[in-house]
């Protein structure tokens, strides 16, 4: 069934906002974050991460992101694809976009290297208009509905867009820290006809550092964190890691909202408990988000991840370089 809409909500899509998605396990699966890690395994590896948002509500998100890369040593390069899934259950709108992405390797010392890389894309957006009702379509005398409005604004049912980004990252054994810089093109992303709303920029800084801690205890400790900002949204995300004999990890995250924009929001919105374990190259994780707002029973946020390594088959639940 059609659903009916305002005109009001109509020209307000000149001025909406787009937030891109983020994952809660943004340091299990790296790629989501910086497609430096592109070919860092210096192995074939793929890997998919699942993230449903909100599941007891009538509006939930569902996101996916899957990739896959190979490093190539001939050339000191790391090259791969990655494809990015979002979609409102709602409103029906979706959100896709494929990228190649390709990284670069220096030694900087005999444990440190650094990895620039670019990601290039192609997206697309939906929002479903074929389910709109306007009110010229409605014939209330005989009852029927017109297939046609005279509707000024003209709706564009799919939009697709050319994008690109960059990364750096810095990088050891166990210890990572980058940056990423999404939309450098700033892509026009608006659903009206010939007008131009740009998608801002998402840029992060984010990292994962091992403290030299119980190492004698075949375990390991890290921090991790996660800075973000897209217009005038910003999130941090930061807490540890606990790894226990190479198999099984233990991770405790809280999401803040730093530079709240208006002073009766919160300042942490979520705390996350995540648990992973490794088995002959595969990885696992799965991650559930507890909310500690006023938003209601939402049914929190949860995520599942699998990744595998080809060629490496190591058990080594945080290396990057072997």
């Amino acid at each position: 069934m059609k659903r009916t809409i305002t005109f009001i909500f109509l020209f307000s899509l000149k001025f909406c906002f787009s937030q891109d998605p983020v994952f809660t396990q943004f340091f299990m699966i790296p790629e989501t974050v910086n497609s430096g890690f592109t070919g860092a395994y210096d192995s074939t590896k793929a890997g998919i991460i699942h993230r449903v948002q909100w599941p007891g509500l009538d509006f939930s998100v569902n996101t996916q992101f899957a990739h896959i890369d190979n490093w190539f040593e001939e050339i000191n390069s790391g090259l791969g694809i990655s494809l990015l899934n979002h979609k409102e259950t709602q409103t029906r709108y979706n959100f896709t976009q494929v990228n190649l992405n390709y990284a670069y390797e220096v030694n900087i010392t005999d444990t440190w290297y650094f990895r620039p890389s670019i990601s290039i894309g192609v997206g697309t957006k939906n929002f479903g208009f074929q389910n709109i009702l306007l009110e010229d379509q409605i014939n209330i005398f005989s009852g029927l509905i017109s297939t046609t409005s005279i509707d000024p604004a003209i709706l564009e049912d799919n939009i697709r867009f050319f994008d690109y980004s960059a990364s750096i990252l810095f990088m050891k054994e166990r210890s990572w820290l980058g940056a990423s810089i999404r939309h450098l093109n700033k892509p026009n992303i608006s659903l009206l006809y010939n007008e131009n709303t740009a998608l801002d920029m998402f840029m992060s800084i984010h990292g994962l550092l091992e403290l030299p801690i119980l190492r004698d205890y075949n375990s390991h400790f890290f921090l991790t964190a996660n800075a973000m900002k897209q217009g005038e949204y910003n999130r941090l995300d930061f807490g540890s890691q606990y790894v226990y004999n190479e198999r099984f990890s233990l991770a405790l995250l809280a999401a803040t909202n730093p530079i709240r924009v208006n002073p009766d929001s919160h300042f942490l919105t979520s705390i996350n408990a995540v648990f992973g374990m490794t088995h002959e190259g595969w990885k696992f994780g799965y991650s559930y988000s507890f909310n500690t707002t006023n938003i209601g029973r939402t049914g929190g946020v949860y995520e599942l991840s699998i990744s595998y390594d080809f060629e490496n088959n190591s058990n080594c639940f945080a290396c990057i370089k072997y």
